[in-house]
C-alpha cells in the first residue's frame, strides 16, 4: 500500500506506517456511537453547590494551593476565519456592492452586518481599525461598507480574517483595548499565583507562534505590575505525529497532486499529547475565546477557585481510599470503597460485578481510584450549541460520566434523542485537572482515552472528496477513563465569541 517515498513522509512527521494503517481501518469500520443512558442531572451526577459552599471553598483555595504548581491551559491555535464568515460573504456579494446606508442593509436583509456596523463603535478593535483606515486615506465613519471590511479582514489592513483569536482585540479597559490573549493573562493572575508566580501555557499553530511570543512579551510587564505577579508563559504546537491520513471516498490514502499523502490536524483531541507535557499539579483549561472582561469577572474567579479546591479535596479523598486498599481490607473497608465509587463518582459497575471474588473486586477498586481527575463546570442548557454531560456505557461494560458531543450520538435513534432532549446542562468547557499521582508522578494520559470515541467527516480538497479523521476530542473521548465530576456553574462564566458580533453581547462589553 505504501511506498519508499510514503515511508519517508511517515517518518518525517514522526508517524508509524502501523498507525497510518490503523487509521485507514478506522475509516472502513467507522466508529460506535455512544451508548448514553440517561443525562447526568442535579442530583444524579451534576453537584449543585450552594452559595455557602462555593464561597467556602474559595476562600479556602489559596491555602490550599500553596507550595503547589497551577497552570493555565489555553487551546489557542485555530484560525478566527470562522468568527468573519458573515463579513467575508459579505465582502465577496456582488449584490452588496452599492449598499451606502444602514436602512439599505435592513431592508435588503442584511441582518448581521447592520447589527455590525450599527453597533461598530463599540468593538475594541474601532479605534485600531479606524487608525488603518486613515493611513489609508479612509474615514470609518464615511467609506463604503464593503471597503471598511477589507481593511479589518485583510492582511492589507489590521489582518483579522487570517490572525488566531488570541491575537484580535476583544475587550475595552480603562480606555485601553484588550486581546483575549491578556485577558487570560489577567485572569489567570487571579487563581494561577503561588509565591508571586502565574503560570499559563497556550497551544498555538507554528504560522502564530512568534506573533504570540511578541505579544505577550509586550502586555505581560504592565499586567505583572498591575496584578503583582510575574508570568511563566509556556507554547507547544500540535506535534505532526498527531496529524491523522486523509483517504478518498473508497478509503485508499487521498493523494495530493504531487503524489505525496494528504495529513490532516488530528482535531483538538491531539491537545493531549501537549497537556501530557505539562508538569503541574493542577491544570486549568479553557478555550482562548471564552473569557470575560474584567468587570464582569467576579463570578468567573469565585467558580475558579471553588471548583479548584474542590478538585483537591476529592483527590484527598481518592488518595485515601487508594491507599487504604493496601491497609485494610475488612468488608466495612471495602463497602467504604464501593460506596465512594458508586455514590461520588456515579460508577455503574458491570453486570456480574457482585459475582466477582473480592480479589477481583479489589482489583478493580484500585485501577478505577488511580487515575487522572477533573472537576467539569456544567453550565444550564439555555440553547447554546456544544455537548454535555451524560452517564454513558464504557468498554469495560460499566458506565459513568461522560462529557459527549452530538456527532457521537445517533441521530437516528429514537431513544437516544428523547435522552438528550431531557439533558438539563451543556458543557462550556471550563476544567480543573489533576495528572499526578499520589507519589507526584504524572500519569501518561494517552493510556486514559477511548481510541473508539473518533470523528470521520467529508472534506474536499483540489475539488475532489475525501474523508478526515479526528482524534478523541480533548474532553471527552481523550479524558474517557478520567475520574469526572460535573458542577453546576452559573451562566455568567460562559462568555463565548463564535461570531464577530458575540463581542457586541453585554457580557464582552
Amino acid at each position: 500500500m505504501f511506498t519508499e517515498k510514503d515511508r519517508e513522509q511517515f517518518a518525517a512527521k514522526g508517524i508509524q506506517p502501523a498507525q497510518v494503517e490503523r487509521q485507514i481501518q478506522q475509516f472502513k469500520e467507522g466508529f460506535p456511537f455512544m451508548d448514553i443512558l440517561r443525562p447526568a442531572t442535579v442530583g444524579d451526577g451534576v453537584i449543585r453547590l450552594s452559595p455557602e459552599r462555593v464561597e467556602q471553598l474559595a476562600q479556602a483555595y489559596p491555602a490550599m494551593i500553596e507550595g503547589k504548581k497551577v497552570v493555565k491551559f489555553v487551546p489557542a491555535s485555530g484560525a478566527a476565519s470562522r468568527m468573519f464568515k458573515d463579513l467575508f460573504s459579505f465582502v465577496d456579494d456582488a449584490a452588496a456592492a452599492d449598499i451606502a446606508t444602514l436602512d439599505e442593509l435592513k431592508q435588503k436583509g442584511y441582518k448581521f452586518i447592520h447589527k455590525f456596523f450599527s453597533e461598530i463603535e463599540h468593538f475594541a478593535f474601532y479605534n485600531a481599525l479606524a487608525d488603518k483606515m486613515k493611513e489609508h486615506g479612509l474615514d470609518i465613519r464615511t467609506a463604503p461598507y464593503r471597503q471598511t471590511l477589507q481593511t479589518l479582514l485583510s492582511d492589507q489592513g489590521l489582518g483579522y480574517g487570517n490572525l488566531p483569536k488570541g491575537l484580535l482585540l476583544f475587550h475595552k479597559h480603562e480606555g485601553q483595548a484588550r486581546t483575549s490573549t491578556e485577558e487570560h493573562l489577567v485572569e489567570a493572575a487571579s487563581y494561577t499565583q503561588v509565591d508571586d508566580r502565574s503560570y499559563l501555557h497556550f497551544t498555538v499553530s507554528p504560522e502564530h507562534r512568534a506573533a504570540f511570543e511578541r505579544h505577550i512579551g509586550q502586555a505581560s510587564p504592565e499586567i505583572s505590575t498591575l496584578y503583582t505577579t510575574s508570568f511563566e508563559v509556556g507554547f507547544s504546537e500540535q506535534h505532526p505525529a498527531t496529524d491523522t491520513v486523509a483517504v478518498d471516498m473508497q478509503n485508499e490514502p487521498f493523494r495530493n497532486s504531487d503524489g505525496s499523502i494528504l495529513f490532516r490536524p488530528g482535531g483538538h483531541g491531539a491537545l493531549i499529547e501537549n497537556l501530557n507535557h505539562i508538569d503541574a499539579d493542577l491544570v486549568f483549561i479553557k478555550n482562548i475565546d471564552n473569557v470575560a472582561p474584567e468587570r464582569l469577572r467576579a463570578d468567573t474567579l469565585t467558580y475558579k477557585r471553588a471548583l479548584g479546591a474542590l478538585l483537591l479535596d476529592y483527590q484527598s479523598r481518592l488518595f485515601a481510599l487508594r491507599q487504604q486498599l493496601d491497609a485494610d481490607l475488612s468488608p466495612a473497608s471495602l463497602a467504604e470503597v464501593e460506596a465512594f465509587l458508586r455514590d461520588e463518582l456515579c460508577l455503574g459497575f458491570p453486570e456480574g460485578f457482585e459475582q466477582r471474588t473480592e480479589a477481583e473486586k479489589i482489583i478493580y477498586y484500585k485501577r478505577k481510584l488511580d487515575r487522572p481527575m477533573r472537576v467539569c463546570g456544567m453550565v444550564r442548557n439555555e440553547g447554546e450549541p456544544g455537548g454535555g454531560p451524560f452517564h454513558a456505557t464504557d468498554p469495560d461494560g460499566s458506565s459513568s460520566l461522560q462529557v459527549v458531543e452530538s456527532s457521537q450520538i445517533d441521530p437516528n435513534d429514537a431513544q437516544k434523542a428523547a435522552i438528550v432532549a431531557a439533558a438539563t446542562h451543556f458543557n462550556p468547557v471550563d476544567l480543573v485537572c489533576a495528572t499526578k499521582d499520589a507519589k507526584g508522578r504524572r500519569y501518561n494520559l494517552t493510556n486514559f482515552r477511548d481510541e473508539q470515541t473518533g470523528f470521520i467527516s467529508e472534506k474536499s480538497k483540489d475539488g475532489k472528496d475525501l474523508k478526515a479523521l479526528e482524534l478523541p476530542g480533548l474532553w471527552n473521548g481523550a479524558m474517557s477513563d478520567w475520574n469526572t465530576f460535573f458542577v453546576e456553574v452559573p451562566i455568567s462564566t460562559f462568555s463565548p465569541v463564535k461570531t464577530v458580533n458575540d463581542l457586541l453581547r453585554d457580557q464582552h462589553q
